[in-house]
């Protein structure tokens, strides 16, 4: 047993649900799956910090915003160039507690890629369906994969961050497929969906086994603060610069 699931055991988010959970914790979890991340949200309050994340993701999104709006304007003339499309796409996500949004990003595959996913379904390297990864994605354009590598195709979502939808630094906001997921997997809803968070500083696209993910976010839910997220952003900087594992 990982030194993880131990620490979610002791909050009773264990995917077993043994005798440490009661008849009124498992009437909530049918009722509400999300039970789970806004339970463990009610008991591990950081009023303070949690002010403090909300005023740096504002200032940094917004300052953001507005220093990139030349680069925006320069990739969306280039994807524009490079394929039939829009520039900038949205898709729906699942965030915090379970609310649904939409993200925004750079387009980085052509513009019928959600209707050739099907036929690619049977090559997905991750293990789980939530989770869609293929190294050689033929959908890709050369732009898409210059973006990627460099993460600049996420950008957008500063527009996220910016409306509250998101923060800097949270668990991966993944697509709206919650089939496959387990009861403990619900605990990364605890937290705000970031730009960035463990999974991209801990091996990206390396990373396809989903239990694998959602335990880095999970950890990162278990341990949040405003120095972890600080030390997160740092380590997140050489991961950008030097393209490592991306798609």
């Amino acid at each position: 047993m990982s030194t993880l699931e131990l620490d979610i055991k002791k909050f009773n988010i264990n995917g077993n649900f043994s005798t440490s959970i009661d008849n009124k914790a498992f009437e909530e979890l049918n009722r509400d799956p999300f039970w789970i991340a806004k339970n463990f949200a009610i008991q591990n309050r950081k009023p303070f910090q949690q002010k403090i994340k909300r005023l740096i993701d504002f200032t940094a999104s917004l300052l953001g915003l507005i220093a990139l709006s030349p680069l925006f304007l320069l990739i969306a003339t280039l994807i524009k160039l490079d394929s039939k499309g829009p520039a900038v796409f949205k898709q729906e996500r699942v965030g915090q507690f379970g609310k649904k949004f939409f993200i925004y990003k750079f387009r980085s595959m052509e513009q019928n890629a959600e209707e050739k996913l099907e036929s690619l379904v049977k090559y997905n390297e991750s293990n789980n369906i939530t989770m869609f990864k293929l190294s050689d994605d033929p959908r890709i354009t050369k732009m898409g994969k210059f973006i990627r590598k460099y993460s600049i195709d996420e950008l957008p979502q500063l527009f996220n961050v910016l409306m509250g939808e998101m923060s800097l630094v949270g668990p991966r906001p993944l697509p709206n497929k919650l089939e496959e997921y387990k009861s403990w997997h619900y605990l990364r809803f605890a937290k705000l969906p970031g730009l960035t968070g463990m999974w991209q500083v801990c091996g990206r696209s390396n990373i396809k086994d989903f239990d694998t993910v959602v335990s880095l976010d999970s950890r990162y839910v278990n341990d949040w603060s405003i120095l972890l997220d600080l030390k997160l952003l740092l380590k997140t900087i050489p991961v950008v610069i030097y393209g490592k594992n991306s798609v």
